[in-house]
């Protein structure tokens, strides 16, 4: 699968580090070969030059001229719907998750352990009786159904010690 996710003008990135941490911006401009200029008039970041390893590229990107004003750009971000899409993406998601977890206090901690083992009981219990069931109708092992192909009969397993005496006894 080829590299899809450019550093391109238009291109809409996440801030990874800084004040605005989080936040979708869109590439106005490339700098050098490091930096880029952003703005992000959607999500409240200034237009300013940016280190590209502190970005994480979406695949999502924009038209708009070079080097464009800021109105251009929020124009496009708007048509687009560029938010509503992010948020419905697995990254959004996960990003969701991972704050909620991450500000969970004693007592949140203390209800999703109960949560997790009530669902582990419920999740044993059916798996037990799914279980209980193939093995009484022979389809996990055992006597075969009617009208099916009995399973061949197991070798017993002799180790190699067991081989070695039955060899010498046999002298």
């Amino acid at each position: 699968m080829p590299f899809k996710r450019f550093v391109e003008t238009g291109r809409v990135a996440k801030c990874a580090v800084g004040k605005y941490k989080g936040r979708l911006v869109c590439i106005v401009n490339v700098i050098d070969q490091n930096r880029v200029l952003i703005d992000g008039p959607t999500s409240g970041v200034p237009r300013q030059q940016y280190s590209v390893n502190h970005l994480h590229l979406t695949k999502f990107r924009v038209r708009f001229p070079f080097t464009a004003r800021t109105h251009s750009v929020r124009k496009a971000l708007e048509d687009l719907k560029i938010k509503e899409k992010f948020n419905e993406t697995r990254w959004q998601e996960r990003a969701v998750a991972k704050y909620k977890r991450f500000h969970m206090n004693d007592f949140d901690r203390f209800k999703l352990r109960l949560a997790r083992s009530e669902r582990n009981r419920i999740v044993t219990a059916q798996y037990k009786k799914l279980k209980r069931e193939v093995v009484s109708n022979g389809m996990l092992f055992g006597k075969p159904v009617k009208g099916t192909k009995p399973l061949p009969k197991r070798r017993n397993r002799v180790s190699k010690k067991d081989d070695k005496k039955k060899v010498a006894a046999k002298k």
